[in-house]
């Protein structure tokens, strides 16, 4: 069986509550996963964030998770997403440490989307880039939603009335990225996660296919 731990963290506002969750084998990677708003009950335990957590986990990464400020055992207050991802900034931090030369996933639920856009355009700028991100009800003009890399994995519901399908494809239009979207599904898509599982799992398969099949071309010529 997978393990988990809690775990607690300084960050910019005071302790973060987190959970830590680990693979059967040792981990090829590190994934951290962004919970929604937080002043509409999002929290580390919601379970879109955790269907992604233990997606990653079945993949081989070790997972963390965090409580925004102001949610569960984290000290603070809700900062808009601004101090929101100065946490997640510092999670990653703690983690790269932790695992280093491991590459790091980022993945989030609705507003944890635009943390995660934000926090994958600083670590860009800085020359660390993410391996991939992962965002489930994307944010799109609700928050200001950073650019994205190609090869961002986007999962969206058809009967989304939180963030309506239409935002998120105007969004995207411009950056030229397509979006998987899950017929009948609502913004929590309720009954319909083991979407999210399932194409998670078969992208990340390929393009880790795809990686080493150019991997051993390239050794060949």
């Amino acid at each position: 069986m997978n393990k988990n731990e809690k775990f607690t963290l300084a960050g910019g506002a005071g302790q973060m509550e987190g959970i830590l969750d680990y693979p059967k084998s040792e981990p090829r990677g590190v994934a951290l996963v962004a919970h929604p708003h937080p002043l509409y009950g999002g929290t580390m335990d919601n379970k879109v964030a955790v269907t992604l957590a233990r997606t990653f986990v079945n993949l081989g990464y070790v997972v963390a998770r965090i409580n925004f400020r102001g949610v569960g055992a984290s000290e603070g207050v809700h900062d808009h997403g601004h101090g929101e991802t100065d946490d997640m900034a510092v999670l990653h931090a703690w983690m790269t440490a932790k695992y280093p030369g491991l590459p790091v996933a980022l993945s989030g639920f609705s507003f944890g989307t635009f943390v995660q856009s934000q926090l994958a355009q600083r670590l860009a700028a800085a020359g660390t880039p993410a391996e991939r991100l992962v965002l489930v009800g994307a944010a799109a003009k609700k928050w200001e939603m950073a650019d994205i890399p190609a090869d961002t994995i986007l999962i969206h519901g058809e009967n989304d009335d939180t963030i309506p399908l239409i935002d998120v494809l105007d969004w995207l239009r411009l950056q030229d990225i397509p979006v998987i979207v899950i017929p009948g599904a609502d913004h929590f898509f309720h009954r319909k996660l083991q979407h999210i599982k399932s194409w998670v799992t078969q992208l990340w398969h390929r393009s880790t296919d795809v990686a080493e099949t150019e991997t051993d071309s390239a050794s060949a010529d």
